[in-house]
């Protein structure tokens, strides 16, 4: 069973890879390694971002030297509310994913925070006292993985990838501990504010934006960026992305076997998202899926791929209402992001 939607095309695919790789290279070099001109790429981007069928974004993945604090939210809602507090929710800071799913609960949220006390403001303050809202569980994350809502798009040829890389760079990683984090400057938060609705946004038009130089805006993002502050996610809208279904599975596993577990499932094409949780069950893995009978496939292949894992329950999303900033409508295309605060 499928959703019936066609998928983006193959240079669609190709132009947001090359994006994931290098998210603000030139139209001159994305050029060169796609073969298109760079208006063409200029403009089918804007048709892509202006329709609601892609974006990229940059989202904080640090508070000052300390990473963000996640948190796994499953939520039960009275009848015929789900779809209201999904709404509701979807407009915070503190979501980086709203899906309404099959299973217990009636949603399921990823929330961002920069620490426990922030996480818990935030459930007892706002979350719980929605009207819908009838319990809330939460699984903190202790781990992350992988990076979160990294696409697998892998449409690039392996030379494609090789002189991308060479050109700009490609995807360059901060390493671990190679330079001390920075603290945020309140200019950074108005930087990443105004790039978690568009990463490709100018430096000239930050500058202006922000009332400051372009060299101020360059060596900021430069500095951000080297020291793991900053994490890019360049996205299809799912349904149009030939992956339309958001799926999670929760497992057991034996505390010994969770690094080779993980390296297994993260193998997998379908798996976005592997986390250590809090809670009766240890790892919760995010995926998309191209049909629901794929759900059976991947859970089989998750027990091929690490035989100590038992799965505990899984849940699959009939409508996903949030993914990153980016907010989606019901048709499934985004439209509009939510800018994140200062904590």
């Amino acid at each position: 069973m499928t959703t019936g939607e066609s998928v983006l095309g193959e240079a669609d695919l190709s132009l947001i890879h090359a994006l994931q790789m290098a998210p603000r290279a030139s139209w001159t070099q994305l050029s060169a390694v796609l073969g298109a001109s760079p208006d063409t790429l200029a403009r089918r981007w804007e048709h892509l971002t202006a329709g609601g069928y892609a974006w990229s974004s940059l989202l904080a993945a640090r508070h000052g030297s300390d990473e963000m604090l996640y948190a796994w939210v499953e939520l039960e809602c009275a009848a015929g509310t789900s779809e209201a507090t999904a709404t509701e929710v979807a407009g915070d800071q503190h979501t980086l994913g709203v899906h309404q799913v099959t299973g217990d609960a009636d949603l399921v949220l990823l929330v961002i925070s920069p620490d426990l006390y922030a996480l818990d403001g935030y459930l007892a303050g706002r979350v719980r006292r929605l009207p819908g809202v009838l319990r809330c569980r939460t699984q903190v994350v202790t781990r992350m993985h992988n990076r979160p809502y990294r696409s697998r798009i892998e449409q690039l040829t392996p030379g494609q990838v090789q002189l991308l890389t060479e050109l700009t760079g490609g995807d360059r990683r901060p390493r671990a501990h190679a330079r001390p984090f920075p603290n945020l400057t309140e200019l950074d938060h108005r930087l990443i504010a105004e790039l978690s609705g568009d990463a490709r946004r100018s430096a000239a038009e930050l500058a202006r934006q922000c009332g400051t130089s372009e060299s101020t805006v360059r060596r900021r993002l430069d500095v951000l960026s080297a020291g793991g502050t900053l994490h890019h996610h360049c996205l299809p809208a799912p349904r149009f992305s030939g992956r339309p279904m958001w799926a999670m599975v929760t497992t057991d596993v034996p505390p010994l076997e969770v690094p080779a577990t993980v390296a297994a499932l993260a193998r997998l094409p379908q798996t976005r998202l592997v986390t250590s949780v809090t809670g009766p069950h240890n790892l919760a893995v995010a995926m998309w899926l191209r049909t629901v009978e794929e759900l059976h496939e991947v859970t089989s292949a998750f027990v091929r791929a690490a035989p100590a894992l038992r799965i505990a329950g899984t849940a699959l999303a009939l409508r996903t209402h949030k993914i990153g900033a980016q907010v989606l409508g019901l048709d499934g295309r985004r439209t509009h992001h939510i800018r994140p605060g200062t904590p």
